[in-house]
């Protein structure tokens, strides 16, 4: 072989590797940059809220969020939550060169709690999801479980192979096992990106959270970042420059959608998320749904407007307060009292297309096919980009 051949070869294969370098840093950069933000999130929201006594807000982004009386079930939520918002911080720091090398015990003092709470989110969230019940349908379930079920596996291998210093074996289970225990943000980042290409909703039904692409993304979350990692070693394994090339084209492309992904996560859910944590306004919704509870609906609405006309302080009147309010009721088959709700959002804000969405459910879930209809039309004519007001209206006709 000539020598500038040599040297050709040579600038391909270094230029093969720094293009390599460059899409993993570029992908962890934004793994870490969402990890941070998904955990701030989750810690701001529950931590200030249980500060100050409001775990009923709970309620309003989990299917069953904090009930009363459910010590156990209670206390495997509060377990998942603090596990989860540990591993995600916890993870990146494992993951750095630069800990690992020059703080040794540190890394495996971490590393053991890593994988202690591991077996706790994982445990705690099987619990929660079979026992208590959730969002989504039984594929969706199954393919949580076996999230859960590999993160355990993942778990023990790790330490299994770090106890016999196989460091090179160890660190492909580690990192199996972040990014599996990551598939909580990766199902986010997905979904939230196919919002973004749709435009809307697909390849599922936002009432019922069911549907071909949830039952996807219930599986895709982990399997995968899990089969890019296996190609990722063996292309370490057997490397050629064309490989490399293709890997590192691969990954930044990836990186690209999972970034778009976060974004969209960002802005339509952990940002009104972090709004709400840091929101001291009392519930309005809480205080209607004590209302019902003891006096019922009609007193509730008095209420309402007697506290909204008297202009008191304090007080959070915003339009997810009754459509949460009115959800609840929904959800225990209280629809009377659901219709009631959702007709005082209406008056509250008359023109919003989402209040009358809301008010159309309730009346077909009530039977109201009539109802339920008019109010569907008035959601489309103030808002015709309302995809799912118009597959509801498809739904009725059909009937």
């Amino acid at each position: 072989m000539s020598t500038a051949v040599l040297n050709q070869t040579l600038g391909v294969s270094s230029l093969a590797d720094k293009m390599l370098q460059a899409a993993v840093r570029f992908w962890f950069i934004v793994i870490l940059i969402g990890q941070l933000i998904f955990a701030f999130t989750v810690a701001s929201f529950y931590g200030l809220t249980a500060i100050r006594g409001n775990l009923a807000a709970w309620n309003k982004v989990l299917a069953h969020g904090h009930i009363p009386g459910d010590r156990l079930g209670n206390a495997a939520l509060v377990t998942h939550i603090a596990s989860a918002v540990f591993i995600i911080l916890a993870g990146a720091l494992q993951l750095l060169p630069q800990i690992r090398n020059r703080f040794p015990v540190f890394h495996r003092c971490m590393g053991r709690l890593y994988i202690v709470t591991a077996f706790s989110v994982s445990l705690a969230g099987l619990y929660l999801m079979w026992a208590r019940g959730t969002v989504g349908d039984l594929p969706q379930h199954l393919g949580t479980s076996l999230m859960a079920a590999l993160i355990l596996v993942f778990a023990v291998m790790a330490l299994r192979s770090a106890m016999a210093r196989d460091f090179k074996t160890h660190r492909r289970w580690a990192l199996r096992l972040y990014l599996t225990v990551s598939a909580s943000l990766f199902i986010r980042a997905g979904f939230f990106l196919s919002l973004l290409l749709n435009q809307g909703a697909f390849g599922f039904d936002p009432t019922t959270f069911t549907g071909p692409f949830l039952t996807f993304i219930s599986f895709a979350q982990y399997l995968i970042p899990l089969a890019v990692l296996e190609i990722y070693l063996y292309v370490q394994e057997r490397p050629t420059p064309w490989r490399r090339f293709a890997m590192a084209i691969m990954l930044f492309l990836l990186t690209l959608g999972m970034g778009a992904g976060i974004f969209g996560a960002t802005v339509g859910a952990f940002l009104p998320n972090i709004k709400k944590a840091y929101d001291s306004r009392i519930s309005v919704a809480e205080t209607l749904s004590a209302t019902i509870a003891s006096n019922g609906v009609d007193a509730a609405v008095a209420q309402y407007r007697g506290l909204k006309s008297a202009g008191v302080s304090g007080y959070n009147f915003d339009e997810d307060e009754l459509n949460a309010l009115g959800y609840q009721l929904l959800k225990a088959n209280r629809f009377n009292a659901a219709i009631h709700v959702f007709q005082l959002n209406i008056e509250a804000y008359p023109n919003s297309a989402n209040t009358y969405d809301s008010l159309g459910e309730a009346y077909m879930d009530a039977g109201d096919k009539a109802q339920a209809i008019a109010n569907y039309q008035k959601s489309l004519q103030l808002n015709p980009k309302n995809a799912n007001g118009a597959r509801m209206l498809e739904k009725l006709a059909a009937k």
